[in-house]
């Protein structure tokens, strides 16, 4: 049990103080004084390990079970005996340039919180030693758990929208240049692999939405009646945040049509030059084809400048062709 627990503490008046190991216990000191909760922080506990926390707490069956399946999508549920939240962290990989998800679950009760991490990117760590600089916001008890994640979490969600506006606008560089200059389906592969990452990010964002609002405008059990400003804070950051998204989705999907349209106008060139070198291979085509027949009685067969004449001709009209469609542009 010890392996899954990252961090565990009782903090008394925004101060820490290591409790008893045993959970039981450890939650009785909490509740003794009244200004007191125990934060346990967990990382992907199985069934069985996870069991103990959710018997000790009292833990609804059906958020024990969310916590454990990591499928989820944000929202906020209201428990007899607890609150319990999911939040989604975004990861942007510098190396590849990919977009990743996990999950964050959070269980506030009455002087306990109890999150669960699955994944890498969830910034409890850096929340931990952020809030326990500042007891002022710590004393406020579990609510302060929710809120600072809720911040860490939205205001990294800002930066990765950043570091995607850095890709998108490489990418707008690579569609609009030169013709030849670039693989254009490598480009078109790259284009629809960057709309996963979005729509990927997207269902990050937008469901947080309706949680961060009911925090921010209503009063939800084991939230400190004080709070409703801080989660307003986040909830506009999140605005922030979605605005950001959407406006990367929808210059995403110009861009998709651009490069489109771009596929399409290179087509229509290459059919057009394609047409008009075929038309000017087709008048020598034709007279050879003429003369080939072999007919006893064919114009000027008997005049020794005949072939050179007929040379001439064919070289004239493929040149007035030539001349022709390069004024139109076609070659």
């Amino acid at each position: 049990m010890r392996a899954v627990i990252v961090d565990s503490a009782i903090y008394r008046g925004g101060r820490r103080t290591e409790g008893p190991a045993d959970l039981s216990d450890a939650l009785a000191e909490a509740r003794a004084t009244g200004d007191a909760f125990l934060w346990i922080g967990l990382h992907e506990p199985t069934e069985k390990e996870f069991e103990l926390v959710s018997s000790e707490f009292g833990l609804h069956p059906l958020a024990v079970e969310d916590a454990l399946s990591a499928h989820q999508r944000p929202k906020l549920e209201v428990y007899d005996d607890s609150l319990f939240a999911v939040i989604k962290p975004v990861v942007y990989e510098h190396l590849s340039d990919t977009v990743t998800t996990d999950e964050l679950m959070a269980f506030i009760g009455d002087s306990f919180v109890v999150t669960v991490r699955h994944g890498e990117g969830a910034p409890l760590a850096a929340v931990r030693r952020r809030l326990e600089s500042e007891p002022e916001v710590l004393k406020h008890g579990p609510t302060a758990v929710l809120y600072a994640i809720s911040d860490a979490v939205v205001d990294h969600y800002i930066e990765v929208a950043g570091e995607l506006q850095v890709d998108l606008e490489e990418l707008e560089t690579e569609v609009f240049a030169p013709t030849g200059a670039v693989d254009t389906k490598n480009t078109a592969s790259r284009i629809y692999t960057f709309k996963r990452q979005i729509m990927e990010f997207r269902r990050a964002t937008g469901p947080l939405s309706a949680p961060m609002a009911r925090l921010a405008s209503a009063e939800v059990p084991f939230v400190h009646e004080h709070s409703q400003p801080f989660f307003r804070d986040v909830s506009d950051h999140l605005t922030r945040a979605n605005e950001y998204v959407e406006g990367l989705d929808r210059l995403l999907s110009d861009i998709l049509s651009a490069q489109l349209a771009q596929v399409g106008v290179r087509q229509n060139d290459d059919m057009r030059k394609i047409s008009a070198w075929a038309a000017m291979a087709a008048v020598p085509t034709m007279v050879a084809g003429i003369y080939g027949m072999n007919f006893e009685h064919m114009p000027e067969l008997r005049w020794v400048w005949a072939y050179p004449a007929v040379i001439v001709l064919m070289g004239s009209v493929v040149f007035g062709l030539y001349r022709q469609f390069k004024r139109r542009g076609w070659l």
